[in-house]
């Protein structure tokens, strides 16, 4: 193996899915980074594995973070990490056992981490901090007298810039602060008394080993990805990373050197995709509309935890596709708009950026639903987290076990209950891990620059606790997903909080009432023409007013095109007023533009 020939890369996922899209807290800086890292090594029970009693210890105790937010860290780090779907359907059944804080607490009491890849975890929440200088100020563990420094004005803005999708930003945080990273993987023993890696220090193979929750990479182009130790253990890259098979560990100066000799781009990321990825093809275009969309993928080569779709400028259209293509992929939705878009398959993560007057019905998300500079967005899903930063008028229908993150920047956010369902939307949730307990739509969290906003006055760090609203019950109107799928889910799953349902069933039985007041009006066939005439001319009046009538004219195509594939056999028209939809949930129609 030559070792120019060694490409190594930052993975995508920890910063896509665990770097929080907010400046991170100042007591996550490099300098309380690296007491942790000995103090970890030197306690007991702490180190290789850190489980979240002693976490809490070290987050609320020595750094003084509110305990929430000390479990947003573990918490995110843990969704990040490999779990199995039947774990993580075990895990959200014990918790939906628990009826206090303290049986919580004595489930969490249950998790622990990797000690390692989760301070390198804490570190890359730097990624959203506009510089690192201020992070290496050396003083002890914060005490309760400690004024944290607010943030600047420079760093407030960072809310509104989203690096957790862009490579390049990845590639560069890498290379600028690599040496920073390899000092946390150092033993305690070899660190001089201000904490920093000597020259001369060794790193451990098993601490390399948890490198790899941040590298990658391929002994050449188009090989299979490894994991980073196993390139630097071998060939001509073993003599450049300096590791000694007999005290099985790497020289410190050396294998930073061959790091950053072999950094590179991800072959993966966003910006291959864009200029190689697999193009998506449609089955109509609808009066030239998406002629500027741009929509690719790599899920036909990305190795799983990179594999991606995106989608960008889509403009009024209705876009629908279930596929093993979207099967675990990661979405971008970006600068789409007056768009319909259904992706109706089990999803790793969702992103949607610069979006506005969108409807976006998703499939069961494993991880996270990222909503970012959107404007006048409907988004329906079930997902593992739910973040909303720097947006504005959006609703937001979830089913989800975490509390939603309101990020700062956020004004006039409604959150509301999961409403629809589409018949193996049940196969879907069950296939990544999803159950419809524990559900705490209606519980978010307001993070801000230095943690989380109290319900008191606001400061200018924290976002305002008066951004968003819960949906009244008296707006509430449930989703029908209007095509024709396989399955047995013919109902929300886990059904509706009663207030939600008993306003569903007051509505009802208004319906009720009207069509019993119609039929004892005993109207001849003239009136009964002529009242007929009069209710359709206020119903599309009333299509038209609330921009409706788009989205059913987008659901009948002049040809007639399948949800699954642009081949598949065509089905009737739905109709507006196809009952089937509200009693079975088996909806009759397919998308004009199926992908």
């Amino acid at each position: 193996m030559e070792a120019d020939s060694v490409s190594i890369w930052p993975r995508m996922e920890p910063f896509l899915l665990g770097a929080l899209q907010v400046a991170p807290s100042s007591k996550l800086s490099l300098h309380y980074l690296r007491k942790m890292a000995i103090y970890v090594r030197t306690r007991d029970g702490c180190f290789p594995i850190l489980g979240w009693p002693m976490w809490k210890h070290i987050a609320c105790g020595k750094l003084q973070l509110p305990e929430d937010l000390a479990w947003l860290y573990f918490e995110t780090f843990d969704l990040l990490i490999g779990h199995t779907p039947e774990e993580r359907l075990e895990w959200a059944e014990c918790l939906s056992q628990c009826s206090s804080k303290s049986e919580l607490d004595q489930q969490r009491n249950k998790l622990s981490v990797d000690t390692v890849q989760f301070l390198l975890f804490l570190y890359i929440q730097q990624l959203n901090r506009m510089s690192l200088r201020t992070s290496l100020i050396g003083e002890e563990w914060p005490s309760q007298r400690t004024r944290s420094p607010s943030p600047s004005d420079r760093e407030a803005k960072t809310s509104s810039q989203n690096k957790n999708w862009d490579d390049q930003a990845h590639l560069s945080f890498v290379q600028s602060h690599l040496a920073e990273i390899l000092e946390l993987l150092v033993e305690p023993g070899q660190l001089s008394q201000s904490g920093q890696a000597l020259r001369d220090c060794q790193i451990s193979l098993e601490a390399v080993r948890s490198l790899g929750l941040l590298l990658e990479g391929s002994a050449c182009h188009g090989r299979a990805v490894q994991p980073i130790h196993r390139l630097l253990t071998k060939g001509l890259l073993q003599t450049q990373s300096g590791y000694s098979t007999l005290s099985r560990s790497f020289a410190l100066h050396k294998l930073l050197s061959c790091l950053q000799h072999s950094l590179t781009l991800n072959p993966f990321g966003m910006t291959a995709c864009l200029r190689s990825g697999k193009k998506l093809a449609w089955a109509q275009q609808v009066e030239g509309t998406m002629k500027r969309a741009k929509i690719a993928r790599n899920t036909h080569m990305a190795p799983p935890g990179s594999k991606m779709v995106l989608m960008s400028q889509v403009f009024k259209q209705t876009l629908a596709k279930t596929s093993d293509k979207l099967t675990g992929a990661n979405i971008k939705i970006h600068r789409c708009s007056d768009s319909f878009i259904y992706l109706l398959s089990p999803l790793r993560s969702v992103s949607m950026d610069k979006c506005r007057d969108c409807t976006v019905v998703l499939g069961p998300v494993e991880t996270s639903v990222h909503i970012h500079s959107c404007q006048n967005l409907r988004v329906v899903c079930v997902a593992g987290r739910i973040a909303v930063g720097v947006s504005s008028h959006c609703t937001i229908h979830a089913l989800t076990p975490t509390y939603p993150l309101l990020l700062p920047g956020n004004t006039d956010i409604t959150l509301a209950p999961y409403h629809t369902f589409y018949p193996s939307l049940e196969d879907h949730m069950a296939s990544v891990g999803l159950a419809v307990v524990p559900n705490v739509w209606d519980r978010p969290l307001l993070l801000g620059a230095e943690g989380l906003a109290n319900p008191s006055p606001n400061t200018s760090s924290n976002p305002d606790p008066a951004c968003y609203r819960l949906l009244p019950p008296a707006e509430f109107h449930t989703l029908v997903v209007p095509f024709q799928m396989e399955g047995d889910t013919c109902e929300v799953p886990g059904g509706l909080p009663p207030p939600y349902q008993a306003a569903m069933d007051e509505k009802q039985k208004r319906i009720q009432n009207w069509q019993k007041t119609v039929m004892e009006a005993r109207l001849n066939k003239e009136q009964k023409r002529q009242f007929q005439e009069l209710v359709e001319v206020k119903f599309h009046e009333w299509l038209l007013a609330t921009g409706h009538r788009q989205e059913l004219d987008s659901l009948i195509p002049p040809a007639m095109a399948s949800l699954k594939d642009s081949n598949g056999p065509a089905t009737d028209t739905p109709r507006v007023n196809d009952t089937r939809h509200i009693r079975t949930g088996q909806a009759v129609g397919r998308s004009p533009m199926a992908c």
